[in-house]
Formats: structure tokens, C-alpha cells, sequence
């Protein structure tokens, strides 16, 4: 009887670790610069795919440097990965143990318990990587203003034309020898320029050409567009919107939290070399460490990412259909047209 009971509470207790442990993936990492160093990288919104992305990231980040790399999601109750899910965020006690954190992630409303994981990281200092929509990373009452605050900019609004002018990415001059730019060239993407003024003590890395089509080689869109901020017409690339940049912020304590922000990060963008390897540069810079001349960013697994759109996301996959050894492919159907 006794026996029977054992193996009960055994086979009970090993499921649940087995179904806590489905919630998100875990790369360990190899030998490398990164060994014993923690990342984690936050899956959800509801357009760009963040949910294919991170784990590519994780895989190159765990795989060719070897950062030990936990991947959360957004999910539904059975477990499947649900982008449209904004109170949800699996597995948030890795944030505990983040040396850095890397996210993409829209209007966030999480519950309390969510929450304080993620900003007690923030009190720590924790280093920032911050993509495309992180700047408008939550909606609500204590991390509604994360974005201006931390990484230095919110939504402001698309300057490119969405889904119509794409984006090339320009090195800002006075950037040119910073070493997280190590190795970051032809930086492109189909995403659209942000609209984007930084917080005046950011260094700004990159600056989009707003392009006249959806191509690399489209000529630069040439008209002018009102700013958001005083209704005063500039041209549209005349100054060019930054799109990537740094800050280092004294937090309480004394501590500097590092943060690096780019208003690309789409997963269709992330299939560009240079801006891949700017993701991976800055994990280094954020953790003081020294950034490779080159970083290898190749891919690990086969990555063919969905093209952005709102809820085109793949249905009914789970972390796991992400894990190593398993292959990114699209959504198998059209995406819907946007919502206006």
C-alpha cells in the first residue's frame, strides 16, 4: 500500500514538473563568453511574431554563445501559444534570475503576481533589450510609462507607410566605432520607421530610411509628414528617425542599468543578418562584456518566419514546436488584413 502510494506521489509530482516545465522553453548553452550567464527573452504581441522570434534568438544566443536562455510565452489554458493573451506570461519567475532581458512585447496588462517578477528585475538593474514594440510594452497603471521611462521612448506613431515602405537602417556617424555596432552592416527590414524621439541622454546607433517600397534596393521615399509632436512638417527622411539606440541609467543603489532599443524586431526582420547581430552585440554591451568582432549569428534551425500581421499567428502550436532541433515555418494560411 505504502509502495502504491509512493508511486502515485512520484508519478504526480513528475507530471507537474513535466507540464510546468512545457510553458516555456530552456536552452542551456554551450562553452562560450556567455557560460553562466542567464538571459530572458518575453514573447508577446499581437502582430510581429515575437513568438517565433525569441527562440531563434535564444537558440543563437545559447547554441553559438553560450548564455543559458529561458524563453517565455503568452499562452491559452491548454497550454498552446495565444499572442493575443495580454495578462499572460509563462513561467515569469525566470525573470529572478535574469542577468539580461530581452523583449518584444505589446500592451501588456499582467497580474499583479506577473508583474512584481519583472519589476523587481527592473529595481536590480537588470539589462534591457528592448524590440519594436517594447517601447509600448504594457497598459497599465505601474508600467504604462515603461517605455519613456526606461528605454527612452513610447509609441508615438508610424512615420513609414505600414506594410507599404520599408525600412533601411543608416549608421548614425558619430556611432560608427561604438562596439556594439561590431559587425552591423546592410541593415534592412519590411517593417515600417517609428516615429521616435529619444530620451536626450540616448546615443543613438541607427537611423531608418523610410524606403518607397517593400524592398532592399527601393529608393528613399522623398515627401514630407507632419510630426506628431508640433504638427511641423519635415521631410521624411530629412532628418531620418532613429530606430536604434543606447542609454545608461543610474538606477537607486548607484547601479547603471544599460538598455538598447530598436524600433525594428519584427520576426521578419530578425531574417536580416546585420540586425540580428546588433540583438546579439547588445546583450555583450548590456552585460559589460567584450562584443566579438563578428559575432556569429547564423541560424541554428531553419527559420522561416510568418509575415506580420495581427492575429496571423501559427494556432495551436506550443513552446515545445520551438524547442532545438525544430524548424521555424509560417502560418499555413494568408495572413488577415489589418485592422485600421
Amino acid at each position: 500500500m505504502k509502495l502504491t502510494v509512493l508511486l502515485a506521489l512520484a508519478f504526480a509530482l513528475g507530471t507537474s514538473t513535466t507540464a510546468r516545465a512545457a510553458d516555456h522553453l530552456v536552452f542551456e548553452g554551450k562553452n562560450g563568453p556567455g557560460k553562466g550567464l542567464h538571459i530572458v527573452l518575453m514573447a508577446g504581441d499581437e502582430e510581429y511574431r515575437s513568438e517565433e522570434a525569441m527562440p531563434m534568438l535564444a537558440k543563437i544566443l545559447s547554441e553559438r554563445h553560450g548564455f543559458r536562455c529561458t524563453v517565455c510565452f503568452s499562452l491559452n489554458a491548454d497550454g498552446t501559444i495565444n499572442p493575443d493573451n495580454q495578462t499572460g506570461l509563462s513561467y515569469p519567475e525566470a525573470l529572478d534570475s535574469a542577468d539580461a532581458i530581452i523583449m518584444s512585447i505589446r500592451f501588456r496588462q499582467y497580474p499583479d503576481d506577473v508583474r512584481k517578477h519583472f519589476t523587481d528585475a527592473l529595481a536590480r538593474g537588470v539589462p534591457i533589450i528592448g524590440l519594436r514594440t517594447s517601447t509600448h510594452a504594457f497598459k497599465d497603471k505601474d508600467l504604462g510609462k515603461f517605455g519613456k521611462e526606461v528605454l527612452g521612448e513610447q509609441w508615438v506613431n508610424h512615420w513609414g507607410s505600414h506594410k507599404h515602405e520599408a525600412t533601411r537602417g543608416i549608421i548614425e556617424a558619430s556611432a560608427k566605432d561604438e562596439a556594439i555596432l561590431n559587425g552591423v552592416s546592410d541593415i534592412f527590414g519590411t517593417t515600417d520607421v517609428y516615429e521616435a524621439y529619444p530620451a536626450a541622454d540616448a546615443k543613438i546607433l541607427l537611423r531608418g530610411q523610410v524606403l518607397k517600397g517593400m524592398n532592399p534596393t527601393d529608393e528613399p521615399a522623398d515627401y514630407k509628414k507632419k510630426r506628431s509632436t508640433d504638427k511641423q512638417e519635415q521631410g521624411i527622411n530629412d532628418p531620418m528617425m532613429p530606430i536604434a539606440w543606447t542609454r545608461e541609467m543610474k538606477i537607486d543603489g548607484g547601479k547603471t542599468r544599460r538598455t538598447l532599443c530598436t524600433t525594428m524586431g519584427a520576426a521578419s526582420d530578425l531574417t536580416n543578418e546585420g540586425l540580428r547581430r546588433l540583438v546579439v552585440n547588445g546583450v555583450f554591451w548590456s552585460l559589460g562584456l567584450e562584443v566579438p568582432k563578428k559575432a556569429d549569428v547564423s541560424f541554428v534551425d531553419p527559420y522561416e518566419p510568418t509575415f506580420y500581421s495581427a492575429g496571423a499567428y501559427n494556432h495551436g502550436k506550443k513552446p515545445e514546436d520551438f524547442a532545438l532541433g525544430k524548424a521555424t515555418t509560417p502560418a499555413p494560411t494568408a495572413p488577415p488584413k489589418m485592422k485600421k
